[in-house]
């Protein structure tokens, strides 16, 4: 049996970034909280516990955080009224931001304040968006689809200032991006797909046309995981969705012949290999 490994699965730049951070802030202070998961993934989550990190809900009052720790705000980024507050209650602030996602920010900050209304495609609901709309400053619309009812909710009127999530799925944006030139909208467009999602996508999809069998491994709360899946299951209909090694599953490895393996960007290597192993033995 062949197995294709996909070069680009694992941790991203944003994400290993966020996780090194928190690791020497947990050397350096005594209480270190984090804004929420530092990272979409629940493996990382509990080895960053193991080693003393709080995991604060961002639902909690701020107040309840101790003056003076250490407070590490996650790779999705936050809002920029939050930032202010967590300063000005004299907390040590890491900013673990995703550089990426920082770029976003200050994008839609600029062109909110030159008037522009900003359009974010994207999960409004996902922790990102939600970072995203808090550095706007005036109207913003959040669409998902180049879909005619989506695009309604864009002034026509307006200039607009267009944006997306991270790792909003390539053709999605790309469809969107096409619409929005059809209807000759004044639009600036800032392509802010991140480019290792870009290339982790275009990988997935190459491998899960050759293969017979297409393993995503990832969190169930990552979003790039489940837009990896959605993207494999439209290339190989056996994609199966897995968190680690115990999710597989013999039978589906029976009479096959090319099995490819690729994983969300907050997969750990070391899970990443384990799956890998696991696959071999089969």
């Amino acid at each position: 049996m062949e197995i294709k490994l996909a070069k680009t699965a694992g941790f991203c730049f944003g994400v290993e970034r966020a996780v090194d951070l928190t690791l020497k802030t947990l050397e350096k202070e005594e209480k270190v909280y984090t804004w929420g998961p530092v990272v979409h993934n629940e493996a990382v989550i509990g080895d960053l516990k193991e080693k003393g990190a709080v995991v604060f809900d961002p639902e909690d009052d701020i107040n309840t955080i101790p003056e003076g720790s250490a407070v590490v705000l996650r790779a999705h980024g936050v809002t920029r009224a939050l930032e202010e507050s967590l300063q000005n209650r004299g907390l040590k602030v890491v900013d673990a931001v995703c550089p990426f996602v920082k770029k976003i920010h200050l994008i839609v900050k600029k062109h909110s304040d030159d008037g522009e209304f900003i359009v974010i495609t994207g999960d409004e609901n996902h922790p990102e968006v939600q970072g995203i709309i808090g550095w706007v400053n005036g109207d913003y619309a959040v669409i998902v689809s180049e879909e005619e009812e989506e695009l309604r909710k864009i002034p026509e009127d307006r200039k607009i200032c267009l944006v997306s999530q991270t790792t909003f799925q390539l053709n999605k944006f790309k469809k969107i991006v096409a619409k929005i030139k059809e209807k000759n909208y004044n639009a600036y467009i800032a392509d802010t797909v991140c480019s290792a999602t870009r290339e982790r996508q275009e990988e997935s999809a190459a491998i899960a046309r050759e293969a017979d069998v297409m393993l995503v491994i990832g969190s169930k709360t990552s979003s790039n995981s489940q837009k990896l899946y959605h993207i494999c299951k439209e290339q190989c209909s056996h994609t199966y969705f897995i968190q680690s090694q115990e999710d597989l599953k013999q039978s589906w490895f029976l009479d096959v012949k090319c099995v490819g393996i690729t994983a969300g960007a907050s997969t750990p290597k070391k899970i990443f290999k384990e799956v890998q192993n696991h696959v071999r033995e089969f």
